[in-house]
């Protein structure tokens, strides 16, 4: 049988914290920045939960 892969995309968008919740990036902040307000980028900075209906559970 052939060795198992993961996902190394996922692997490196998402992080799991130690009591399972996965975090991630926030959308919308790699280019097109000019037209931004200053507020906006500020908030897209900041590292956000996944919500637990997103997540698939086995």
């Amino acid at each position: 049988m052939y060795k198992l892969k993961h996902s190394k995309s996922i692997s490196k968008r998402f992080k799991v914290t130690v009591t399972g919740k996965i975090l991630r990036r926030k959308a919308s902040r790699s280019h097109l920045l000019q037209k931004k307000s200053t507020k906006r980028k500020r908030r897209l900075r900041h590292i956000s939960l996944v919500n637990v209906n997103d997540i698939k559970f086995y």
